[in-house]
């Protein structure tokens, strides 16, 4: 352990301010729910339109996955080497443009393609936001920082279906791409009156940057970290994927409809941070994470056991799911950002591609041709709270260490930093 360090104040930012920052940092943070939930009601129309299957169509959402993850592994690295500023302009350039091609695309494989450089743009908001809170926070103040933005971020799933399921009372799916392109204006104005927050940058050729992708990895504490909190991408990302089919097709509700419960279930996504702030106080993030894992895998006995009833049953299952999910997320990031003292860049693009991935290949599991599409939900929601809570007690006892319970309750105004 290599002490104790106080919170710093923040890149002075003369134009956006502090809370501008905040702002900021959760419209950049928001790029994945915003560009895959907004569209969530629009998929079946979608699939109808080009006269595909469903397959087909996820591809749009898979493929965006896979592609944002691999673009978070550029956007950081070259962040480090750059700065963040012209890192943030060039990607969401790449963005506005792709969403302008998702608007006017005249084939699913046209579609398909500009969501590719959609993802590969987007990814550079990913990327910085979180080295942009690493830059300028420290300790618990960017514990809070963390679950503050998070917060804020977690609206868009709530907002985005029913915005979304609006859209196409009043247009077409296309219009849907196109306010995902007034969001990308909206980012790149807040991205130019931004203040570099970067204070020391890598110097020298630019592949040395890039190589520093390994260095990070060469981290046992990160790595093992990572990996264990990115396998609930499978299930989170599966969920996202397939609600749309399960509440309109399965449950035969309208897109309306389906909007409303989903935003149901995004209530307690926005609840898990306010959750954490006020348990963070009295109880360690390591046994806040450890009953979160918990109360998952009971919800996926839940949703198994009462899923298939009602729609609002499946809602009220996947609930409690969604909520403790969320509030071990802002401590489990900066449990992460804990073990590497440099590269913010590199850790954030890690971070970012590695949960991608794992959604990826988590909207490919759920999107196979199922008997029972909420079963298998269900399973994949125990699967992976059972084998994060399996391999706790041996990365936190083996590879990494935390401030005892003892040691944090001593000192409630100051935060530990774990190396």
């Amino acid at each position: 352990m290599e002490g104790i360090n106080f919170s710093m104040e923040p890149t002075k930012q003369k134009i956006i301010g502090e809370k501008g920052l905040v702002i900021l940092i959760a419209l950049l943070s928001a790029f994945v729910p915003l560009s895959t939930d907004l569209y969530l009601p629009a998929l079946p129309t979608m699939s109808a339109f080009f006269g595909v299957g469903p397959e087909r169509t996820n591809l749009t959402l898979t493929l965006f996955f896979v592609f944002y993850a691999l673009g978070t592994l550029i956007w950081g690295p070259l962040s480090d080497h750059f700065g963040r500023k012209p890192i943030l302009a060039t990607g969401l350039g790449i963005y506005i443009i792709a969403s302008l091609g998702c608007v006017f695309a005249s084939s699913i494989d046209a579609l398909i393609i500009f969501r590719i450089f959609q993802a590969l743009g987007g990814s550079a908001a990913g990327a910085v936001a979180t080295a942009i809170v690493k830059d300028s926070y420290s300790g618990k103040k960017r514990m809070s920082i963390l679950a503050i933005v998070q917060s804020m971020v977690l609206i868009s799933p709530a907002l985005a279906p029913v915005l979304g399921a609006f859209l196409l009372k009043v247009m077409s799916w296309r219009g849907v791409f196109m306010t995902l392109t007034g969001i990308g204006v909206l980012a790149l104005i807040g991205s130019l009156l931004f203040t570099e927050s970067i204070l020391e940058r890598n110097a020298g050729s630019l592949l040395p940057s890039m190589l520093r992708l390994g260095h990070v990895l060469k981290n046992r504490g990160f790595a093992m970290l990572l990996i264990m909190f990115s396998i609930g991408s499978l299930s989170t990302m599966a969920f996202v994927a397939s609600s749309t089919y399960i509440y309109q097709e399965g449950f035969h509700l309208s897109g309306q409809a389906y909007s409303l419960y989903f935003s149901l279930n995004a209530i307690g996504l926005i609840l898990g941070p306010m959750i954490f702030l006020r348990l963070s106080h009295r109880v360690h993030s390591e046994t806040i994470i450890r009953v979160c894992y918990m109360v998952i895998a009971i919800g996926g006995v839940l949703v198994c056991l009462l899923g298939n009833l009602q729609p609002w049953i499946f809602a009220l299952c996947m609930l409690p799911v969604s909520t403790a999910g969320s509030c071990f997320r802002s401590p489990a990031t900066n449990m992460l950002l804990e073990q590497q003292k440099r590269d913010s860049g590199a850790v954030s693009s890690l971070m970012g591609c590695t949960a991608m991935l794992m959604g990826s290949l988590g909207t490919q599991i759920i999107s196979q041709p199922w008997n029972n599409m909420i079963l298998a939900l269900g399973v994949m929601i125990i699967s992976t709270a059972s084998i994060a809570l399996i391999s706790w007690p041996f990365v936190i006892t083996r590879v990494i260490r935390l401030p005892s319970l003892k040691e944090q309750s001593l000192q409630p105004s100051e935060s530990v930093e774990v190396g």
